[in-house]
C-alpha cells in the first residue's frame, strides 16, 4: 500500500501527501527492527515514549511515524509529512492490518486464515500449523506469542499477495478481545484448544473465560469450519454457536480426529495412531510430553479442514521442534533440563510435572517451580495444590519462587509433619490445611515457618545425594522457598549435580525463564 492509503486506512491524517507514491513494505515498533520502507509505530509504554526516537527512525529508513503524539515526534527530529497523526496507535494498526488481511483476500483466492485460542498449547499448535501448512504455500505466522491487539496485527501486516496461509495466534485477557482480533483477521478455521484456570482472576470466573474463547467460533467466516476439544466439555459446547462445519479432536477417541494406542518413549515423546475422517496413520512426535498429543490432534483436524495431504501431516508432527522455553529438552553438564518456563497455569503445570515424572524416571527429579499468576482467589489452592502431582511423580527436591509458592511450601512442610501413611493420604489434608489458614491470611505460625523456609539454604543431603528409591511416591519432598528468581538460581546451581532431571517452570512474571536461559548459557 501507498503511504497515503494506509494513512487512510489508519484513520490518521498525514498533513502533507506528497509522499503517494511512497510504498510501505512493513510496520515495526522496534527501532532495532527498521528496514528501508516500513512505518515505525509509536507505541507509548510505561516509561518511555517512542516518539523521542522518531528521527532515528526516520534517519534508519522508515518511510514515517505512527503517532499519537506527533508534536514530540516533530520535536525528535520528524517532518510533518512522514508523521500519521492517529488518536490510537494500537487502533490504528488493527485499521492497516485489516485493510491489508482484505486486500490479499480481493488477489489471492487460496488466501485462507486459521485462528487459534485457548488457554493452554497456542504457541505449540500455532507452530505445528506453520510447519504444516508449508504444504500450501507461503505461510505467515508470529514468533513466539505474538498474540495481543498489537502482536497479531502486526502479523496479520506480515502477510502478502503471495501468502497462502496465515496462522493467528489469538490470546485475551477480557472479554472482547478476541472477537477484536477476529475483526482484523476473520478466521477461515477457528481452532479452540481448552479452557483452563489460565487469567482466571481477571476474567471474574471459568465460565467467563470460556465465554472468550468462544468469541473465535462466533465470529468464524461464512463456510469456515469450527476445530474443537471434544475432550474439553466447555469447548465441545461451543459447536452450538456456529451453523458452520464443525470437527471435533479427541485424545480418548471420541471425536472425528483422534488418537489411539497412545504411549511414551524413553524421551517422553507420544507415539499413537492418528485417525481422521479420510485417513490413518502411525505418529511418533517430535515434542516431549503427553498433552501434546491434543495439541498434535488439533493441529492434524484443522489441515483436514484445508484439505493438507496426509504424509505433510505425518511429517510435522514427527519433527515439530520445541519453541525456546515450551517443553524444550536439553542436557547440561549430564543434568536433564526440561524447561518449560515461558508461562504456568495449573492445568499446564501438571502435565510438565507428569512430564518430569516420565524423563526423569530412576533419576532424582527436581521442580523448580514459579509463581501461577493471575489466578485470584483461585492462587492459594492451585498452588498447594501442586504437592500432589509432585508426590504422584516422584519429584524429591523443591524450589518454590515467589509469593505465591509460599503456599506449596507451606503445604509440604504441613505433609512432612504428618504421619507417614503408605496411601500418602496425608497429602491432601495437607492441601486442605493450607487452603484453610490462607482464607484467615494464615496463622502466626504458618507465617513464621513460610519465613523461616524463605531464602533459607539447601539441606546439604538434598544437594548433594542420589535419588533413593526417586520414582517412589510416598518420597519425602525437600521444599526451599525462595522469594525472586535470582536467589533461586543461586540455590540450583548449588544442588544440581550429573544424572538429575530438572523441570523449570512458572508464569513468564515469575522470572524463572531467566533461570533457564542461564543455565543454558554457562
Amino acid at each position: 500500500m501507498s503511504l497515503c492509503r494506509v494513512a487512510g486506512e489508519s484513520g490518521g491524517v498525514l498533513p502533507v501527501s506528497e509522499a503517494d507514491t511512497d510504498i510501505v513494505c512493513g510496520v515495526v515498533t522496534d527501532t532495532s527492527k527498521i528496514t528501508p520502507g516500513v512505518i515505525f509505530a509509536a507505541i507509548k509504554g510505561e516509561r518511555v515514549d517512542p516518539n523521542i526516537f522518531a528521527g532515528k527512525a526516520l534517519e534508519s529508513g522508515a518511510v514515517a511515524i505512527l503517532s499519537a503524539n506527533p508534536e514530540l515526534a516533530y520535536e525528535n527530529g520528524a517532518p510533518k509529512e512522514r508523521v500519521i497523526c492517529v488518536e490510537d496507535v494500537p487502533k490504528a494498526l488493527g485499521k492497516i492490518a485489516r485493510a491489508n488481511i482484505d486486500a490479499v483476500r480481493e488477489v489471492n483466492p487460496n488466501f485462507r486464515v486459521i485462528g487459534v485460542t485457548g488457554s493452554v498449547g497456542k504457541t505449540t499448535t500455532k507452530d505445528l500449523l506453520a510447519s504444516i501448512m508449508e504444504a500450501r504455500g507461503e505461510v505467515v505466522a508470529p514468533p513466539g506469542s505474538l498474540n495481543n491487539e498489537i502482536g497479531m496485527p502486526l502479523t496479520a501486516l506480515r502477510v502478502g499477495a503471495d501468502t497462502n496461509t496465515l496462522v493467528s495466534e489469538m490470546g485475551a485477557d477480557n472479554l472482547g478481545n478476541i472477537e477484536y482480533l477476529t475483526s482484523i483477521a476473520t478466521p477461515d478455521v477457528a481452532v479452540v484448544l481448552a479452557v483452563a484456570h489460565a487469567h482466571v482472576g481477571e476474567f471474574g470466573g471459568i465460565e467467563n473465560v470460556a465465554k472468550a474463547k468462544s468469541e473465535l467460533v462466533a465470529n468464524m467466516r461464512p463456510g469456515g469450519t469450527a476445530v474443537l476439544n471434544a475432550d474439553d466439555p466447555r469447548v465441545a459446547a461451543m459447536a452450538d454457536m456456529t451453523g458452520e462445519r464443525v470437527l471435533m479432536f479427541s485424545a480418548s477417541g471420541n471425536g472425528d480426529i483422534v488418537a489411539s494406542n497412545c504411549e511414551l518413549d524413553a524421551r517422553g515423546r507420544s507415539q499413537f495412531l492418528l485417525s481422521t475422517p479420510a485417513w490413518s496413520a502411525p505418529v511418533h512426535l517430535g515434542l516431549v510430553g503427553a498433552h501434546h498429543v491434543s495439541n498434535a490432534l488439533a493441529a492434524a483436524a484443522a489441515s483436514c479442514a484445508l484439505g493438507v495431504e496426509k504424509s505433510h501431516v505425518v511429517a510435522a508432527l514427527a519433527n515439530g521442534p520445541a519453541s525456546p522455553h515450551r517443553m524444550d529438552v536439553w542436557e547440561r553438564a549430564g543434568v536433564t533440563v526440561i524447561d518449560d518456563s515461558y508461562n504456568a497455569n495449573p492445568e499446564s503445570m501438571r502435565a510438565g510435572i507428569e512430564a518430569l515424572g516420565v524423563l526423569g524416571k530412576g533419576r532424582r527429579k527436581i521442580a523448580l517451580l514459579g509463581d501461577m499468576l493471575e489466578l485470584g482467589e483461585e492462587s492459594v489452592a492451585a498452588h498447594a495444590g501442586l504437592l500432589e502431582p509432585l508426590r504422584a511423580a516422584g519429584v524429591e527436591c523443591v524450589i518454590a519462587v515467589g509469593e505465591q509458592m509460599r503456599f506449596l511450601a507451606e503445604a509440604a512442610r504441613v505433609a512432612s509433619l504428618a504421619d507417614s501413611s503408605a496411601d500418602s493420604a496425608h497429602t491432601p489434608r495437607a492441601t486442605t490445611e493450607v487452603v484453610a489458614r490462607a482464607s484467615d491470611e494464615l496463622s502466626a505460625r504458618a507465617e513464621s515457618c513460610v519465613a523461616s523456609l524463605a531464602d533459607s539454604p539447601a539441606e546439604p543431603d538434598v544437594t548433594s545425594r542420589p535419588a533413593q528409591n526417586a520414582d517412589s511416591p510416598t518420597l519425602p519432598i525437600h521444599c526451599i522457598h525462595v522469594g525472586a528468581w535470582d536467589k533461586a538460581l543461586d540455590q540450583i546451581t548449588g544442588m544440581i549435580v550429573k544424572g538429575d532431571v530438572l523441570l523449570i517452570k512458572g508464569s513468564h512474571g515469575s522470572g524463572v525463564w531467566r533461570i533457564a536461559d542461564t543455565l543454558k548459557d554457562d
